[in-house]
């Protein structure tokens, strides 16, 4: 590259970081601005006007103070009671938070290849009945610093829901410590057993559904794609699959933990702690990153919330905090599998890593569908994340159809990425509709889906859902998801161009050091007085200072004198709360946009000055195919237009009189299924995914070649027995009421009379009133 290119580029890039920078800070400011606003124009809760009340209310100022130091000993003593159960919970090993009684099905520390997972049968509870014929679940919860359990926290959970519906439920857990020298692909094959295991228990129901959430998701991903012959649909929850994608809003710097990194120049600091460790990763890292994204919430706001609400809110505080404090461990080859191969190099999917038994992680591969679940409000795992994937490895939306898979999205508006696993209202509307809609899932044509659930009230005001399926195309999913056409994930392959070279050089010169330097001892002590530990059972009752909470505690109880939620000083209590939040919120949005500006100040340069160059002849070479039919699964699929029988003759067919471009709600699919089983006799006997991949090849044909399509429709059923079964069916269908009720449209009435004079029947209308008269 000519040096004034490199500094046009380098001035051009400069300009648009500055810009994204200054918008970024204004940003952060007018929300601050805005809610200092609305603190001071609220009736009632004008801090000014609070204090003058306060100053001249001395007996509501005497009642107040008594109501806050009563507040203050029970929050003092509810974190002591929070450091008790760290304490007691680290001392047993920790185990699942898990709301349901299980039994033990297969523990992976006795495998050949042993590994810390194990796999659990939950047991319904009372009144629970499961059908043993329905098709089990298994719920893979995230291993990224917590313990297991979150897929059932409580009742209203996915473990709930699934159980409700009568499906037999399985949890994959994990312990707190790693196997010696187990990997990635050692839980990924154990996992494998577990599913088999799975189907031997359940014969005569349909494969395993298999849920993953957060880093379960990509997990699940890898073991429906390492062994797609074994697992059934595939739902993944918050799930981070391409870890470069971001910014899908014009306000704050979102989603800096993907900038972590390139800031972090790499995957070195990762290793470094791993081996500080001695050769274990402790997860209260992974934590606190988590912990440090939100540090209005993390330094103030659960605290206030606590403290605001000491009466109701310490049962729910210490419940969340069981999960949220319990550190598991991950060994070096572990973690390092995960930063080098995710979240840097974003290369899962990429056919550059590969199964134990030397395959590729091909998503292509999966016969069965795949439901991705994400949401707009998600910091940890945006939409781009969770769905920029299939942009990755697809070349357009008829490669979908002619592998025969059907992907399903659903996108939530606000929730944040905990909400998509413990949310009590998320569970009982988005969770449970997946589940009940699953085997409707299953019946729609190969595709790329939206799914919409609308909610009304019945007449007795219980929510009832609608579920509706609005086909997309994935250059439509391409441009909706990325504000930026991807243009800002470019610059994360810098980083991984820089990482690598100081990976190796931390392995070359420090490592040896740290590793010869680390033991046990150290490294129980760094994970002892890690922060998030030490502020644990600091104030548990391993502290002499905390002796007297308890007694006090339960005094204030039983002599609480709480005052209102509405005299003037609560309320110039809680304003003053919110400034200092909507203050922690301005040092957030102003440190994201530094933390933004500063990850393509560096990287954006260094990928504009050394990779620009080879990135564009790439992206010219993919785009010397223009026609779409001269790629190469829809020349494959052309080609075989006269090859096949019954089946693919009756998915040709399907794919003509279908109505184009109408949304599929889950009533018109029901109504499928019952004429499934109603003309059994007329239908072709497949597989499900087999149905799916051969109408998806049979759609390729009828769209891009119709005449093709037609020409060739009386080779498929050249035995004149199958053409009359087809035949037959059409003008039965014709005369059914239900299909009747949904009037055709003059174009499928146009299509059916064709198809009838290519396969020799008599005209439409002809045999349509016959049928009519008959019926």
């Amino acid at each position: 590259m000519e040096q004034a290119t490199q500094i046009a580029r380098s001035h051009e890039t400069g300009i648009k970081i500055a810009m994204l920078y200054r918008k970024r800070c204004a940003k952060a400011y007018e929300k601050f601005t805005d809610k200092l606003k609305a603190l001071t124009e609220s009736d009632g809760a004008r801090p000014l006007a609070s204090a003058a009340v306060c100053m001249a209310d001395g007996w509501g100022n005497a009642a107040y103070a008594m109501d806050a130091m009563q507040r203050s000993i029970l929050f003092w003593n509810t974190l002591r009671e929070r450091g008790d159960e760290f304490v007691q919970n680290a001392i047993s090993g920790l185990k699942p938070v898990l709301h349901f009684d299980y039994d033990m099905v297969m523990d992976g520390r006795g495998f050949d290849r042993p590994v810390n997972y194990a796999l659990l049968k939950i047991k319904p509870q009372a009144g629970v009945v499961i059908d043993p014929e329905k098709r089990p679940y298994i719920i893979i919860d995230p291993r990224a610093g917590h313990g297991p359990g979150i897929g059932g926290f409580k009742d209203d959970s996915q473990v709930g829901v699934a159980l409700r519906a009568g499906h037999a439920v399985y949890f994959v857990i994990f312990f707190r410590d790693p196997e010696p020298g187990q990997t990635m692909l050692d839980v990924c094959a154990a996992e494998q057993q577990f599913v088999k295991k799975v189907r031997s228990l359940h014969p005569k129901s349909g494969k395993p559904t298999i849920i993953g959430n957060c880093q379960g998701g990509w997990a699940a991903m890898m073991l429906a794609a390492s062994d797609p012959e074994q697992t059934g649909p595939v739902v993944i929850n918050g799930a981070p699959m391409s870890y470069w994608g971001g910014a899908w809003s014009e306000g704050e710097g979102d989603n800096p933990m993907r900038y972590a990194g390139g800031i972090l120049g790499g995957t070195w600091l990762a290793s470094l702690t791993a081996d500080l460790g001695n050769g274990k990763f402790d997860g209260a890292h992974l934590v606190q990153n988590f912990e440090n994204l939100n540090p209005a919430n993390s330094l103030w706001d659960k605290w206030y919330h606590l403290y605001s609400n000491i009466d109701t809110e310490p049962e729910r505080f210490l419940e969340f905090e069981r999960w949220w404090g319990g550190y598991y461990l991950m060994n070096r080859e572990e973690i390092e599998w995960i930063t080098r191969n995710l979240f840097v190099g974003n290369k899962l999917f990429s056919g550059d890593v590969k199964s134990s038994a030397g395959k590729a992680f091909d998503l292509r591969d999966l016969k069965a569908p795949i439901i991705l679940f994400a949401s707009m409000g998600d910091n940890i795992t945006p939409p781009q994340q969770a769905f920029n994937w299939v942009l990755d490895i697809y070349e357009s939306t008829d490669e979908i159809k002619v592998r025969g898979q059907v992907i399903v999205g659903l996108l939530h508006q606000d929730i944040g990425h905990l909400g998509i696993f413990v949310s009590g209202r998320v569970a009982k509307k988005e969770h449970a509709q997946i589940v009940s809609v699953l085997e409707q899932i299953e019946m729609l044509p190969p595709g790329l889906y939206g799914m919409e659930i609308t909610e009304h009230s019945d007449e007795n005001g219980k929510p009832v859902y609608d579920v509706v399926f609005r086909e997309h195309q994935l250059e439509e999913v391409a441009s909706r998801l990325n504000r930026f056409q991807r243009e800002d994930e470019k610059p994360f392959e810098a980083v991984v161009t820089i990482s690598d070279f100081v990976q190796r050089a931390y392995e070359l010169f420090a490592q040896p050091t740290v590793q010869s330097t680390a033991n046990e001892f150290s490294a129980k002590l760094l994970r002892e007085f890690h922060p998030l530990r030490l502020q644990r059972w600091s104030l548990s009752q391993l502290n002499p200072w905390t002796w007297w909470l308890p007694a006090t505690a339960q005094w204030v109880g039983a002599n609480r004198k709480a005052i209102d939620a509405d005299t003037p000083q609560r309320k110039l209590e809680t304003a003053g709360s919110e400034m200092i939040s909507a203050t922690l919120e301005l040092y957030r949005g102003l440190r994201d946009a530094a933390t933004e500006a500063t990850f393509f100040g560096i990287y954006a340069n260094v990928f504009s000055l050394y990779l620009a160059d080879k990135h564009e002849t790439e992206v010219k070479r993919a785009a010397v195919t223009t026609d779409p039919r001269e790629l190469p699964f829809v020349k494959e699929a052309l080609a075989s237009a006269g090859q096949g029988g019954y089946t693919e003759a009756f998915a040709r067919v399907a794919y003509l009189l279908s109505r184009k471009g109408e949304p599929l709600p889950v009533a018109r699919l029901i109504m499928r299924e019952e004429k499934k089983q109603a003309y059994a006799e007329y239908l072709p006997k497949v597989e499900a995914d087999q149905w799916r991949r051969v109408r998806g090849e049979q759609e390729i044909i009828a769209r891009y070649d119709p005449e093709l399509a037609f020409d060739t429709l009386p080779k498929l059923l050249d035995n004149a027995a199958d053409r009359e079964r087809l035949l037959t069916l059409l003008d039965k269908l014709m005369a059914d009421r239900d299909v009747q009720s949904v009037e055709p449209t003059a174009e499928q009435l146009a299509m059916l009379e064709r198809v009838r004079a290519v396969l020799g029947g008599r005209p439409v209308r002809e045999r349509r009133l016959e049928a009519i008269g008959q019926a």
